[in-house]
């Protein structure tokens, strides 16, 4: 069986969801995926990201990274996506690369992706969850599968408990408060294997 390929797409300003991205990426060439680690464009002034040093380090930081693009969307087997809250809603950078989505959808070239969604915001209740919900609800309009880690390994727990993807808190400091890295890379994994399962039933 090929291998399969999964894009891990994220917006971050800070890091913090690059850093959730980067884990997914290594946990799921841990298990054998062939991965894309991609940001979707900035949409924000330049002076914006002047002013906010944390902001303005992240950017330079991850000015390697590829863009993503439809192109890899259609490539993909699985993606998981990553992004923060904007009151409770997507950041409008990742809102505008799905909204952009419309020629594949329209193809029929979206359905069927194996898909799951993490995502941070500044306080434990600041939207983490509607967050991950309402990109789950962009992804059910492509027939898209959604894969929550739901309460299938103890790690969740230890994040914090949410069902949806992992979610994290950012502290004043810039920082992750609660310890995820083992269940982004759990949700990784299943993310992985139940792909894996759908490439396998295809053959």
């Amino acid at each position: 069986m090929e291998k399969v390929k999964l894009a891990v797409i994220y917006y971050s300003m800070t890091g913090i969801n690059y850093q959730l991205a980067q884990w997914a990426a290594e946990a799921a060439k841990e298990a054998g995926a062939e991965v894309r680690l991609l940001k979707v464009h900035e949409l924000a002034p330049e002076i914006a990201i002047n002013n906010n040093p944390l902001w303005k380090a992240n950017v330079e930081a991850t000015k390697e990274i590829p863009e993503a693009s439809s192109n890899d969307l259609d490539w993909a087997d699985a993606i998981i996506f990553s992004v923060p809250t904007r009151f409770g809603n997507l950041a409008a950078q990742m809102k505008q690369f799905i909204d952009l989505q419309g020629g594949l959808w329209a193809q029929g070239k979206l359905m069927n992706k194996v898909v799951s969604g993490m995502s941070s915001a500044q306080n434990p209740h600041g939207g983490q969850e509607v967050t991950i919900k309402s990109l789950y609800t962009s992804l059910m309009h492509w027939g898209a599968i959604i894969v929550p880690p739901g309460y299938t390994d103890p790690s969740i727990f230890k994040a914090g408990g949410n069902p949806y993807g992992t979610s994290v808190t950012q502290g004043q400091d810039g920082k992750m408060v609660e310890d995820v890295k083992e269940a982004v890379f759990h949700q990784a994994k299943r993310t992985i294997e139940i792909a894996g399962w759908l490439n396998k039933g295809k053959e």
